[in-house]
């Protein structure tokens, strides 16, 4: 008997395939953790190599100068990734470059893990920047694509997470677990690992554009609204970030010559304090207008700088993780003002490129200072007298940013103060970008449809 013409046909091998990926796929929820995790782990890769520095320092004799060098290769490494492959994820989707980046770290702690010399150390630290850069785009999207509200603060939040859970976690391995240089890395492959299986089966979010190849292009734009906000926020990303990459490279040895004690948990714990309570203060203010933000943010960060720098001079180490934690509060709210009140004057098409600028300031900020402090440390005065130095100019900086502010604020006049900035109302092209009206003037516009970098 022929089948009748109102039957439903039978399912087809590829129909049966299609539905047994389906199946597969994780739930939204699901996903959104996969992609928070991814966020926080990566960070916390690398932080993990800071506790161990004086390790590498000892087993291989290297001096500060190449300690810091390690440290800046990776900001080189990160912001190259940024720059080339940071967008990719629009044009071929959210899930191939998570896989492929997490992938990819497993082989830097693979490196990390059997490095026997400082060019493997360098190499291997390559390799994790690169890995970091091309998925701090695509899981900042994602995250935001699956729920925005919740994906706005994973984006602003998870990155500090991840670099003090980073920083004590292999402090705390380190101290109390055998073979130091190779079992943390070992930990962290097994976990990324896991996320590059998982990546494999998330549901895809992005809706894919053409142009991947171009998109590989680095610009930069600095749009005209944008160039008073961006030239106030440049001194403060100058300055948190001046005093983050101080902290990640020369912050453990610091600490041990405080205490007089070789605890590498000591040593992960300044680490940990300046990267939570930068955590901390995103949360407290998610839903605080731009301008407090970052009023809140650069007087942390001077209050942080000067208690830090009594502590060196009354050698104190309890006023020395005071002073971080204050710092820390700085650094957080500092930078995510920054961001928040530059993003505020721009349209949704300006926003990617200008992140981009404003990424190029903040990670040679982190850079290049960090290894001008090696090279005093062994040809100036010593840690202690060249931290002085550097607290002292990254302290300059903040102050003139204040100023820089409180000018605008009074330049503004009688003008009507800025929204106070709810999870729901920021654009999914970055987390802490407001998907509001100019400052000024009362018209919305949309919120930017992609996320590629995160506001952490």
């Amino acid at each position: 008997m022929p089948p009748s013409p109102f039957s439903t046909p039978p399912p087809t091998a590829r129909s049966n395939r299609r539905l047994h990926r389906q199946r597969r796929r994780l739930s939204a929820g699901a996903s959104f953790y996969l992609q928070a995790s991814i966020a926080v782990f990566f960070l916390a890769g690398s932080a993990a190599p800071s506790p161990l520095y004086p390790v590498y320092a000892r087993q291989w004799g290297f001096s500060p100068i190449v300690t810091t060098a390690v440290f800046a290769v990776y900001a080189v490494a990160v912001l190259a990734a940024l720059l080339t492959v940071g967008s990719i994820s629009d044009h071929v989707g959210r899930r191939p470059v998570l896989f492929a980046a997490a992938a990819t770290q497993v082989l830097a702690m693979a490196m990390f893990a059997t490095a026997g010399g400082l060019t493997a150390l360098l190499l291997a630290r390559v390799v994790q920047g690169l890995a970091t850069g091309a998925a701090v785009g695509a899981v900042g999207a994602g995250m935001v694509e699956l729920h925005r509200s919740r994906g706005t603060i994973a984006n602003a939040v998870a990155p500090a997470t991840g670099t003090a859970i980073g920083a004590i976690g292999a402090g705390l391995l380190v101290q109390f677990l055998p073979a130091p240089t190779h079992l943390v890395y070992l930990v962290l492959a097994v976990i990324f690992a896991a996320q590059a299986v998982g990546a494999t089966r998330i549901a895809e979010t992005a809706t894919l554009r053409p142009g991947a190849m171009a998109s590989l292009r680095p610009r930069l734009a600095i749009p005209p609204a944008a160039r008073r906000p961006l030239l106030i926020a440049t001194a403060t990303l100058l300055a948190v970030w001046a005093i983050a990459g101080f902290y990640l490279s020369l912050g453990p040895s610091l600490v041990r010559t405080l205490s007089g004690s070789n605890s590498y948990l000591l040593s992960g714990a300044a680490i940990f304090t300046l990267a939570a309570s930068g955590a901390v203060s995103v949360l407290i203010l998610h839903a605080s207008q731009d301008r407090t933000f970052l009023l809140v943010g650069i007087s942390g960060l001077i209050v942080g700088v000067v208690v830090t720098l009594e502590s060196i001079s009354t050698a104190s180490l309890a006023a020395f993780f005071v002073g971080t934690l204050i710092a820390g509060l700085g650094f957080g709210a500092g930078f995510q003002g920054a961001i928040r009140t530059v993003l505020a004057v721009a349209e949704p098409h300006q926003r990617t490129h200008l992140l981009s600028t404003m990424y190029v300031v903040s990670y040679l900020s982190m850079g290049l200072p960090a290894v001008a402090a090696g090279v005093l440390v062994v040809y100036g005065g010593g840690l202690v007298s060249t931290t002085r130095e550097y607290a002292s100019a990254a302290l300059t900086l903040a102050v003139l940013a204040l100023v820089g502010v409180l000018m605008s604020a009074r330049r503004r006049g009688n003008a009507p103060p800025l929204p106070a900035m709810s999870p729901r109302r920021l654009s999914a092209g970055c987390a802490a970008a407001p998907a509001t009206s100019r400052s000024s003037g009362p018209a919305a516009r949309p919120p930017a449809q992609s996320g590629r970098a995160p506001c952490t």
